[in-house]
């Protein structure tokens, strides 16, 4: 019976194992289950994983976040042409991995590198045997090659003439750039703008100079943004509206520069300067009643398109350079000598030499001229004279006139980096120095506003270089730049006197400045010759100085103001004065003939002619004062090339474009800024040699031309 019981409580065993797993795993999986239900509910009421919200995840999976980019404003001439504006340029990039294929097998790598190469030296600055030893580096497993600048700022036509060729492997990367369509064109003024990464990550146009650099916060817009949900395929989720906010575009920013009187300018600068090497050189047309700077510009420059030059020097020495004026400083101590009541030009001194204390001032004419009068004194750019006229005054109202001048203040002209100047003025003979432009320096624009004193009747004028600010997203003016009086340093009698001394300088028989005179126009100037600074003392040698100019026309009653500095050139055959003169007659005489066309006849909008025929266009155009490009065949303006409400500047070129076949026109007078501007209409692939106006065209007028067709053209000045 025993063994009996022992064998049922044995087989009986395993089936209350059974049971008892049977109910912990029952048991297990009801916990697993309440587990799983508590952890879904806490995610679908939470939406949150481990610090990470689902619910944000899932919008940004299904969310396509785009960034709309604003446009860089753009800065314009006094007539409204383009100087600086937002283009779009490429870089291009060749891969080399055979493993790169796309969803349908396509190839993505370089499959004809010898083809690559021939295209790539037809339309980039690469050698065809250059291009292919890049196509094939010695490390086989090279993923990508790029070109290096020659594979850089390609513009949109030569990039669309390269896809053409449909090259497997090339590829190009869209980035924005600055275009300056005119080349060399008041270049440290206007400035750069230049692609600049912030801490974001974004990429935008920042201003590093001049202009650019100036009115940086103005001309920068403000990016929009642009969201699309989307389904896992990529496609906008029906029922779902796209959010946007739209881009801001940057302001637009007016000068008061000339473009045909700032082209004229840089030609006969580049003249000299290739003539005599000049360590520096500064040139400013300037209107003589409102201080507007209609032409500005400095040796060494650069080419704002190329960047070709612009190592040599950044500085806009306009403002950012101080420097010892020396003889065209006498117009203010003549200035200040008459207004004061202290001068006498029949009374006589003895030139050559002056001795104040122990210190000795010479004439630049060592042995004089004797004894003369204090008229022809100036007229000889006498230094004795000079410093007899600061003893007479005093050093302390001489001082007095020194700041109505507004000298050793800057002008707040808003360019980056302006100086304010210095003086030595504690001595004697430092005080009689300043009195002919030693001892004391100055900056350029502290120079023109001086000037503006003389030619504006004593009211002194700032010089300004922008009239107008505008939002081109409300066509709005939000910033207005007048002429500003920043006082009255002398009365109109005592300007009209220094004047008259200034036209001595010119046409007297002893004056020094008869290299000046121009026909028609009686014409008032100082020259000025200042000895270079080192430091310490003062630099010895033919070529260790600073010559200048300043030339008011008319001299009764000035329009213009123009001030030349050269430093240190290497004269040659020509005097300096020969050399000044010929920047300076040319821009003269053009402003003079410019201001009697614009008195002549009324200034002119730009029509509307778009859809109207060729023929009442063209007829509007001639009326208004335009001359008339028509490029195409068709009967009708699809485009035109001012917009409608601009003021149009006598025998200012407009094209129209009308479709069909364009045939190259005579290209011969036009401007480089016209001819820049047909490239840019019609796409072609332009060189430009020279300054000035055209002579030589590569192509024959009559030719039909496409986009990314080649054209050169042969500029000179004409006088």
């Amino acid at each position: 019976m025993k063994d009996s019981h022992e064998r049922q409580t044995t087989n009986q065993q395993p089936g209350r194992n059974r049971k008892h797993f049977g109910q912990f795993l029952f048991y297990a999986i009801c916990v697993l289950f309440i587990f799983v239900v508590c952890r879904f509910s806490y995610i679908a009421i939470g939406k949150n994983v481990q610090n990470v919200n689902l619910s944000s995840q899932a919008q940004k999976l299904y969310t396509a976040n785009e960034t709309l980019k604003a446009k860089r404003g753009t800065i314009y001439d006094a007539n409204g042409q383009a100087i600086a504006e937002d283009t779009s340029v490429y870089s291009l990039y060749v891969v080399l991995d055979k493993r790169q294929r796309g969803v349908d097998g396509q190839k993505l790598y370089a499959t004809n590198k010898p083809k690559i190469a021939r295209v790539l030296a037809k339309y980039l600055p690469i050698s065809e045997k250059k291009a292919l030893k890049a196509l094939n580096p010695s490390n086989r497993n090279t993923f990508q090659v790029e070109f290096g600048t020659a594979g850089q700022n390609i513009s949109l036509t030569t990039k669309q003439k390269i896809q053409q060729a449909h090259l497997n492997g090339v590829n190009f990367i869209q980035q924005e750039a600055r275009l300056y369509p005119n080349g060399i064109f008041a270049s440290h003024l206007v400035g750069l703008a230049e692609s600049k990464t912030n801490k974001a990550g974004e990429t935008t146009l920042t201003g590093t100079m001049g202009l650019e650099q100036a009115f940086n916060k103005e001309l920068t817009g403000t990016n929009g943004s642009q969201k699309i949900k989307k389904d896992m395929y990529g496609y906008q989720l029906p029922g779902t509206k796209q959010k946007s906010k739209k881009a801001k575009n940057g302001d637009n920013v007016y000068t008061t520069l000339d473009t045909r009187l700032q082209t004229l300018l840089e030609t006969e600068m580049s003249s000299v300067q290739d003539q005599v090497k000049a360590n520096s050189m500064n040139a400013v047309l300037m209107n003589a009643k409102t201080g507007a700077i209609l032409a500005a510009t400095q040796r060494p420059t650069f080419n704002a398109s190329t960047k070709a030059g612009l190592s040599q020097i950044w500085r806009d020495t306009l403002v950012q350079d101080a420097y010892e004026p020396g003889s065209t400083m006498k117009i203010f101590t003549m200035a200040a000598s008459i207004d004061s009541g202290n001068y006498n030009g029949n009374a006589t001194y003895q030139s050559g030499k002056y001795a104040i204390g122990n210190q000795i001032v010479p004439d630049w004419n060592t042995s004089g001229w004797g004894t003369i009068t204090y008229d022809k004194g100036f007229a000889l750019s006498s230094n004795v004279a000079m410093a007899h006229l600061e003893q007479q005054m005093g050093a302390k109202t001489w001082k007095k006139y020194i700041d109505r001048f507004r000298f050793l203040k800057s002008t707040h002209s808003g360019l980056p980096g302006e100086l304010s100047g210095s003086i030595a003025f504690q001595r004697p003979i430092e005080q009689a120095d300043t009195s002919f432009g030693q001892g004391i320096q100055v900056t350029f624009f502290q120079m023109l506003q001086g000037l503006t004193a003389v030619s504006n009747n004593g009211k002194m004028m700032k010089p300004y270089v922008i009239s107008k600010v505008t939002d081109p997203n409300t066509n709005k003016t939000v910033a207005k730049y007048s002429p500003k009086t920043v006082g009255n340093p002398i009365s109109a009698k005592t300007a009209k006197a220094v004047r008259k001394h200034m036209e001595d300088v010119v046409y007297k028989s002893y004056g020094i400045g008869g290299d000046y005179k121009m026909s028609g126009e009686r014409v008032a100037v100082k020259t000025g010759t200042a000895q270079v600074s080192n430091g310490s003392g003062y630099l010895s040698g033919d070529d260790s100085y600073l010559y200048s100019v300043a030339a008011m026309v008319p001299a009764s009653n000035p329009k213009y103001v123009m001030y030349i500095t050269m430093k240190q050139p290497h004269l040659g055959g020509k005097t300096a004065s020969q050399l000044l003169a010929s920047i300076m007659k040319p821009v003269m005489a053009r402003a003079l003939q410019e201001d009697a066309q614009t008195t002549k006849s009324a200034s002119n909008k730009m029509p509307a002619v778009t859809g109207k025929s060729t023929t009442s266009a063209s007829s509007a155009l001639t009326k208004a004062g335009a001359t008339v490009t028509v490029l195409g065949t068709g009967s009708k303006v699809l485009s035109q090339s001012v917009k409608t409400g601009t003021t149009l500047y006598n025998g200012q070129r407009v094209f129209l474009k009308t479709g069909g076949v364009v045939a190259l026109p005579s290209l011969t007078g036009w401007s480089k800024g016209d001819v820049v501007k047909l490239a840019q209409i019609e796409g072609l692939k332009l060189t430009v040699s020279g300054d000035g106006y055209v002579t030589k065209q590569s192509v024959k007028a009559g030719t039909s031309v496409g986009s990314g067709a080649g054209l050169t053209v042969t500029l000179k000045q004409n006088k």
